[in-house]
């Protein structure tokens, strides 16, 4: 009996499963106005208006230099926005559901908002090209278009999407709201600490925040096109088992009537084709088969066996014997 974990894993029930979130009118209505807000920061960055001048104000402040005791914790924190670790982390989490549930849908829900996001904050970075707090060269400008790219905030972006995609795919509507809870204060937590580090603006924190949500609410545009790759994944490893495990053939001789030859039909002798051999899969029931034997030997009574008459008689020599027929040996004559 099997006691390691696995086994009593194997032998709980299945969390309860929702069906994915839909674009309903209150997830439009969210996304219309996150989209509002993203552009209307992206806007104010570009007029130079007092966002710029508030980006400025928090920069001089120096918010390291006020609370230096709380340092290292937050550069330990910032992990938590960071690609490549809360990826990973995440990744493994959604992994392991995906073998309870035996569904790809986690692990792909993953990868496209993680694509979503690398596409979109990265074009929006590259070409707005906007310079740091540590690198900005005139007091007052929005260090547009100077090769930069920190605008949006990389790090709030991904602490959005990355711990909010756990909420998203929340089995359960109460698992989903203590998800998201925790999703926000983490995302919250990171965008606050860029800006204490003085690694980002804080209009850069704005608009990651913005562009984070908004992938997250598009996401049910995208489940028809995961479904379809999980279909065509399923698909392509049962293809890949039947190339890998060939079913063996045994030539097994197939019985039946014999077919005579085309020459038959036109009034010749009677030819009979031989068996053909034909490939038969292991394991397939073809029908009992005769049993071959050596045919056993022939036994003859003994009035039909050949006599056999010994070449010689079977009593041994004797020497002081004369054979009939025969001239017995002249024996001495004694006396006087």
């Amino acid at each position: 009996m099997r006691t390691d974990i696995f086994a009593r894993l194997d032998r709980e029930p299945e969390p309860p499963k929702i069906e994915p979130p839909r674009m309903s009118r209150h997830r439009i209505a969210l996304f219309g106005g996150t989209l509002a807000f993203y552009l209307a920061i992206v806007v104010a960055v570009l007029v130079s208006s007092w966002l710029v001048t508030l980006d400025w104000k928090v920069m001089l402040f120096r918010p390291y230099q006020q609370w230096p005791q709380i340092h290292a914790f937050l550069d330990y924190y910032i992990v938590l926005g960071q690609r490549g670790p809360t990826a990973t982390m995440v990744a493994c989490w959604l992994g392991w559901r995906s073998w309870r549930q035996h569904t790809l849908r986690p692990l792909l829900t993953l990868g496209a908002a993680l694509l979503l996001l690398n596409a979109t904050v990265g074009a929006v970075k590259i070409g707005l090209g906007r310079l740091g707090p540590h690198y900005a060269t005139q007091i007052g400008s929005a260090e547009l278009f100077a090769g930069g790219d920190i605008f949006p905030s990389g790090h709030t972006a991904n602490a959005v999407v990355t711990w909010g995609i756990l909420a998203y795919l929340a089995t359960t509507p109460r698992a989903r709201r203590y998800l998201s809870a925790v999703s926000a204060i983490v995302s919250l937590g990171v965008g606050l600490t860029t800006v204490y580090l003085g690694t980002h603006w804080l209009s850069d924190v704005l608009l990651g925040w913005a562009a984070g949500l908004l992938i997250l609410l598009a996401l049910p545009w995208v489940e028809p096109l995961i479904t379809r790759a999980e279909a065509w994944i399923f698909a392509q490893r049962e293809i890949l088992r039947g190339r890998a495990r060939p079913v063996p053939s045994l030539p097994v001789a197939v019985g039946g009537p014999r077919t005579a030859l085309p020459a038959q039909l036109d009034g010749g002798d009677a030819v009979t084709e031989s068996p053909v051999l034909e490939p038969v899969a292991a394991g397939t029931v073809t029908g009992p088969r005769p049993r071959t034997h050596p045919a056993p030997p022939s036994h003859l009574v003994r009035s039909e066996r050949t006599p056999v008459t010994p070449a010689g008689s079977r009593r041994p020599p004797h020497t002081d014997r004369t054979p009939r027929g025969g001239t017995a040996p002249a024996r001495p004559v004694s006396g006087g």
